[in-house]
């Protein structure tokens, strides 16, 4: 169960497909992102494409000399610009594939534009998704709600990428649904309703204990995506923003024009493949130790490096070194301002309150830290809003909840009026009234042990105590405890073994602190394989 590997198989043999000779790869917006988050440009010119061009780009010239691999999402657009291509075809011969189910009339009106006969074949593979990591997969798709009801083209478009997944790791799934989620329910029926309707493609052959796919609602825990992280690719999506494994730089003081954007992809660097799901404090360590290697090879460099901004300025006199290794340089920049932006936005102090408001259960306490840190000139407008909205979320029943008192520290502090109707907004969307299960334990603060990482100078201990909603969902899952009147299996039959192959989906969006948790579930549960998936991978700000 590897998304990333499903998807990468699917381009080698469209490519493989065409046979030898030049290639032009024609995709669409959508497409264009599926492919780039699994294959860098560099692999995909070794397979003999010289051209990547959109479907719908109006200056593209005619190059007979070119066969085209044309990867489409099943569109009606894309079907227009298929036909209007195939009237006047701009290269030899065309291999077509589309990420989704094709209808029959859709082929048939291809074929009658392919007067000149340049169609050589038309496929259909499941790569409607995009494959964040081999564990966890997103769809792109923000705002997939009006109120509590889907809005219509987004649920096709979530049914679509669910089924694909299916399709791309040759499941045939029993679906169980959260219950307490009428959004749940509404997907679940509308992928039974596409396994039924397509049941030849979804002929798998039958495994003892049959794949489950469990649909969740991220109302049901709304608290996970706005809690600061400390691993690399979480920290790196939460401060600088990951779209498609691009992160934009430009805004970093001083930075060089080679850096403005880069691409943190585990499949091509082997130093993010290793530290992606490693704490702040390890990653600060481990470049330390690959530039002290280097260093030993350079009798020189004698100084040594003890902060991050040592190691930048030991990257920024060494211009062989940054020619030698641009991975290096990179990761440098990276963690040079994730420190920098953790140092100016007091983001230590901020999460350590975080974690006591998702964790523990003194509510003078944390309302006293809440109030002191939304007076620190420090903490931006976005940090504040934030703990307000967990303190909301926490303490929303509790009898000396203080919720309008921190309101108008918030207004005090100058926070935006867009900031501070959000804190109500996230209450009416995750709040107890929603929930269907209990999100805050009420345990003590002494029954939760702190775990404190120790790394480079410069980079404080960090507390990690939180463990989101869907480790205990997954755990009771796979003990076979998940009660069926609140995740209710939809059809008849019932699993009775523990599932084997699981495909989480969450409406409304994942985290990388969920798919930390699947991850680690993935490592150490022999005979357990999950897949995390959601309609987008959030970060506060999104």
């Amino acid at each position: 169960m590897n998304v990333t590997l499903a998807v990468k198989q699917y381009i080698s043999k469209m490519i493989e497909s065409s046979g030898p000779g030049m290639k032009v790869l024609l995709m669409d917006k959508e497409t264009t992102s599926i492919v780039s988050v699994v294959y860098m440009q560099s692999e995909i010119l070794q397979k003999e494409v010289y051209l990547f061009e959109r479907i719908d780009s109006q200056n593209r010239e005619n190059m007979k000399h070119l066969k085209a691999i044309c990867f489409l999402r099943p569109t009606k657009e894309n079907i227009e610009h298929l036909i209007q291509e195939l009237h006047r075809p701009k290269y030899s011969v065309y291999f077509i594939f589309f990420s989704n189910v094709i209808s029959k009339s859709e082929v048939k009106a291809l074929a009658e534009a392919d007067e000149q006969e340049v169609v050589a074949e038309v496929q259909e593979f499941y790569g409607d998704f995009i494959a964040v990591n081999p564990h966890l997969f997103s769809l792109n798709l923000l705002g997939c709600a009006r109120g509590r009801s889907w809005e219509p083209a987004v649920l096709a478009r979530t049914t679509q990428g669910l089924t694909s997944v299916l399709l791309a790791l040759k499941k045939c799934p029993m679906i169980r649904y959260q219950l307490s989620s009428d959004m749940a329910k509404r997907l679940a029926e509308s992928v039974k309703q596409i396994i039924t309707k397509e049941y030849e493609l979804f002929d798998f052959r039958k495994t003892e204990v049959p794949p489950l796919l469990l649909i969740l609602d991220r109302s049901d825990d709304a608290i996970t995506p706005l809690l600061s992280q400390w691993t690399y690719q979480a920290m790196v999506h939460e401060l600088l923003g990951l779209n498609n494994n691009r992160i934009d730089l430009s805004r970093v003081p001083g930075i060089s024009k080679d850096l403005r954007e880069v691409v943190l992809s585990a499949e091509s660097d082997e130093f993010y493949a290793n530290n992606l799901y490693l704490n702040f404090g390890e990653i600060g360590t481990n470049i330390k130790n690959l530039m002290e290697d280097f260093q030993k090879k350079k009798p020189k460099g004698q100084q040594k490096l003890e902060s991050i901004a040592d190691m930048k300025a030991f990257v920024d006199n060494y211009p062989q070194f940054k020619k030698m290794s641009g991975t290096v340089s990179k990761h440098v920049t990276v963690v040079g301002e994730l420190s920098r932006l953790v140092s100016e936005r007091h983001l230590m102090e901020v999460s350590e309150v975080e974690q006591e408001l998702a964790c523990q259960n003194d509510h003078s306490s944390a309302h006293q830290n809440v109030r002191r840190l939304l007076q620190h000139p420090k903490v931006t407008e976005l940090d504040a809003a934030r703990l307000v909205m967990l303190y909301a979320l926490r303490y929303e029943r509790h009898s000396s909840n203080n919720l309008p008192g921190l309101m108008e520290d918030l207004s005090r502090k100058g926070v935006s009026e867009r900031l501070r109707k959000m804190v109500q907004s996230v209450v009416e969307y995750g709040g107890k009234r929603v929930r269907g299960s209990d999100l805050v334990t009420p345990t003590d603060a002494v029954a939760i042990t702190k775990q404190f990482f120790k790394g480079l100078k410069g980079v404080e201990n960090v507390y990690t105590q939180h463990q989101p909603l869907l480790q205990e969902t997954l755990d009771q899952l796979m003990k076979a405890r998940l009660k069926d009147s609140q995740y209710p299996y939809l059809g008849p039959s019932t699993l009775r073994d523990r599932p084997q192959d699981i495909i989480v989906f969450l409406i409304g969006g994942a985290t990388y602190e969920e798919a930390l948790t699947v991850y680690n579930l993935n490592r150490t549960t022999p005979g357990v394989r999950v897949v995390l998936g959601g309609t987008t991978i959030h970060n506060t700000k999104r």
